[in-house]
């Protein structure tokens, strides 16, 4: 399959149970995106806990969702590191298994300069041909990857896609500007899903996805079909919603989320941690408003009534 690197592509949790992958409700989880109109599954970004997990599990996510989505739905995995080698190696596999594209973060701790980006993201680019989307959150690397770099990146044939979480609007139309349309540019903030598309973005690579995965889609294919009245009205109604997403550090509020819904059993690892019993209430209570959480009520109920038959 073909990447198109648009649409709601989502940011996929790892679902974790005794501090093991939980294989079944992985597969669970991909089967939801493939029916719910998802057109991008992302495993081993920072949703899915990349950090904590191990090389031979990244591997297996990675393979996992590549067998899982079989060829229905893209996968765009996760294969960042600070270190280049190890970005390289995470790449690499991902091509091998089958991935249909790589989501690469800019390095983390190390600060590199921007000749240094520059070089990180070449030097993978070259070692393996796999279409490439770079990812740029300064808030989680404490650096900025500056619109001339991108310039300069998007010459790299298989660079071909940007996930912009730096929530500069202004930084996001001058990488449109100076890569003159090369690199896709991707929201990487839930919130701001709607203006990026505005200004020439093509999707969002989503967290809020993982709960409501119909209702992301549908906010993007009614603006692309020039229904704006109806995106901008779903865009509004998602926002308490995507905010509750981040009233603690992610992911811990979307799985959270999901163990309340029965999707996943609300497993972190640490240094994350539960939520506060304040933040876990608000939650709880944004849930509610959006109407989530009474359906997953009714859904057990009607899975308690079906057992006892």
């Amino acid at each position: 399959m073909r990447c198109s690197f648009k649409g709601s592509m989502v940011a996929l949790v790892t679902p974790f149970r005794d501090d093991k992958i939980d294989e079944p409700a992985l597969k669970r989880l991909i089967e939801l995106h493939v029916s719910s109109g998802t057109s991008a599954i992302v495993p081993c970004g920072t949703t899915g806990e990349s950090a904590t997990l191990s090389f031979e599990e990244h591997d297996r996510v990675i393979d996992l969702t590549v067998q899982a989505a079989r060829g229905r739905i893209a996968v765009i995995a996760g294969t960042g590191s600070n270190n280049t080698r190890e970005a390289i190696r995470l790449t690499k596999h991902a091509k091998q298994a089958g991935a249909d594209a790589a989501l690469l973060i800019s390095p983390y701790y190390n600060k590199p300069t921007q000749r240094g980006l520059y070089l990180h993201f070449k030097a993978v680019a070259e070692a393996v041909d796999i279409p490439l989307v770079l990812y740029n959150i300064a808030s989680r690397t404490a650096v900025n990857i500056e619109p001339e770099t991108f310039a300069q990146l998007a010459q790299v044939k298989n660079i071909v896609a940007v996930k912009e979480s730096s929530g500069n609007l202004e930084q996001m139309s001058r990488i449109l500007q100076l890569t003159e349309g090369r690199l896709a540019l991707i929201s990487g903030d839930d919130a701001l899903t709607l203006p990026v598309l505005a200004i020439g973005g093509t999707g969002v690579i989503s967290v809020v996805a993982n709960l409501v995965p119909k209702d992301v889609a549908a906010m993007i294919e009614a603006f692309e079909a020039g229904r704006r009245t109806e995106a901008v009205r779903r865009h509004q109604q998602m926002l308490p919603l995507v905010k509750a997403m981040f009233l603690e550090t992610n992911p811990i509020p979307v799985k959270t989320a999901m163990g309340m819904l029965g999707m996943i059993a609300p497993e972190l690892r640490l240094p994350l941690c539960g939520m506060s019993e304040a933040n876990e209430a608000r939650l709880r209570e944004a849930l509610k408003a959006y109407g989530l959480l009474k359906a997953a009520t009714s859904n057990k109920r009607q899975v308690t009534r079906t057992k006892r038959k």
